[in-house]
C-alpha cells in the first residue's frame, strides 16, 4: 500500500495538482462563509436587500483568494501578474457569482426558514444551497 503511495506521483501527475485545486476550493468555501457570517455579525442584518449584497462581497473576496492561490500554488504560473488575466477568471466566474447568489438569496428571502432556525442559521443555509447548486 506505501509503495502505491509512494510513486503516486511519477505515475499520475496531475493528483497532486488535483488535491491543491480542491484545498483552495475548500479554503474558498470557508472565505465565502466567513466574510458572509462577519457581514451579517457587523450589521445584524441577515435578510433582505442586505443579504444578496453580503453574499456579493464575501463571494467577490473568495473568487480574489481562488484567483492568486490557483495561479501562485496550484498552477505554480510564473507568468507576470496581469490585469487582463484576473478580469478573465473574474468574468468566467461573474455567471457562478450570479446563480450563487441568486439561488442564496432566493432561499433566505423567499423561503420561510424551519421552526427553530434562527435568521442567521437560515442565511448559512442558504449559502449551502447555493455552494451545492453552483
Amino acid at each position: 500500500m506505501i509503495a502505491y503511495f509512494s510513486n503516486l506521483k511519477e505515475r499520475h501527475p496531475f493528483v497532486p495538482q488535483f488535491i491543491r485545486f480542491f484545498c483552495v476550493g475548500l479554503l474558498n468555501t470557508g472565505i465565502d462563509f466567513a466574510v458572509l457570517n462577519l457581514l451579517i455579525y457587523l450589521t445584524g442584518k441577515s435578510s433582505g436587500v442586505y443579504f444578496p449584497i453580503f453574499k456579493s462581497i464575501s463571494f467577490i473576496v473568495a473568487v480574489t483568494n481562488s484567483y492568486f492561490m490557483n495561479k501562485h500554488w496550484t498552477f505554480k504560473s510564473s507568468e507576470g501578474k496581469k490585469a487582463s488575466e484576473f478580469l478573465k477568471f473574474f468574468g468566467v466566474y461573474i455567471i457562478g457569482g450570479g446563480i450563487n447568489v441568486g439561488v442564496a438569496t432566493y432561499v433566505v428571502n423567499y423561503i420561510s426558514a424551519p421552526a427553530g432556525f434562527s435568521p442567521v442559521l437560515w442565511a448559512n443555509v442558504g449559502a449551502v444551497f447555493a455552494v451545492v447548486f453552483t
